[in-house]
């Protein structure tokens, strides 16, 4: 289930996780607060939601968006047309930029992906001029991202292996006081860390499953490798469990914790 075929197929990335990661990357932006005309590199960029927000909130010169997944890329580039915006393949450990290319240098649910995290942030930090801002932000996948814990949860319910492979245990990095220690260590000073709420609503409940069935993602891919049985069962587990309004919607909590620093 893991390696990089889970991070091929825009479409369904979008509809998984993509819709939601939107919300949090517009709050990112603008708590960023960096003054118009910088330049910015997204490193991740995945399906172009970071890159996406910058123009709106934080009208930049350029964004660089680059990620490892071809996939996502050519899905990057369909999505977002503004022409301050241009989109490559690039591993985020081993970015194709000079030193000090760009102002502001950011990251949106990467880096507990990333093999080498420490290695992923000297590079934002490498490419990023004096005084630039470095920023990234996670899921908070062990606590408030509602989404993720409740497939999790009754995953586990049915299948005691399935809590080896939950994102809450497999990724200490995103809390606040490994991201703090993370950016301390790439020589980044004034870290903060702080949580970014958003309130994700699903109008049904094949909203909320249809997604996991895309096998786009750790959870998703899990589903893809289960027999018809067993899925079935985990679809009925999840329905169970859910808060359901009247009017048939779900709205869960979901928390990306949201770190910065500049570099010296």
């Amino acid at each position: 289930m893991g390696g990089r075929r889970i991070w091929q197929v825009g479409e369904a990335y979008e509809r998984y996780m993509g819709r939601w990661s939107r919300m949090v990357a517009t709050a990112f932006v603008s708590w960023l607060a960096v003054p118009a005309g910088r330049r910015w590199l997204d490193a991740g960029c995945g399906t172009g939601a970071l890159a996406a927000a910058v123009p709106g909130a934080a009208a930049p010169a350029e964004v660089v968006g680059v990620d490892p997944s071809h996939g996502f890329v050519r899905h990057a580039r369909e999505l977002v047309a503004d022409p301050r915006v241009r989109f490559a393949a690039a591993e985020a450990g081993a970015l194709p930029f000079e030193d000090r290319r760009f102002d502001v240098a950011v990251s949106g649910l990467v880096l507990n992906f990333v093999p080498d995290a420490p290695a992923a942030v000297a590079e934002l930090a490498r490419v990023t001029a004096p005084g630039g801002t470095v920023a990234a932000y996670v899921w908070d996948y062990s606590g408030r991202m509602a989404i993720i814990r409740a497939f999790w949860a009754a995953a586990a319910e049915l299948d005691p292996d399935a809590e080896a492979l939950d994102e809450g245990t497999r990724f200490p990095l995103c809390r606040p006081e490994p991201l703090r220690a993370l950016w301390a260590g790439a020589g980044l000073s004034d870290v903060l860390v702080e949580p970014i709420e958003v309130a994700v609503v699903f109008p049904d409940f094949d909203d909320y499953w249809r997604p996991f069935l895309g096998a786009q993602g750790p959870a998703p891919a899990y589903a893809a490798s289960l027999s018809e049985a067993h899925r079935t069962a985990l679809r009925d587990r999840l329905r169970e469990r859910l808060p359901v309004a009247a009017d048939g919607s779900i709205t869960l909590p979901a928390r990306a914790w949201a770190v910065r620093g500049a570099t010296p």
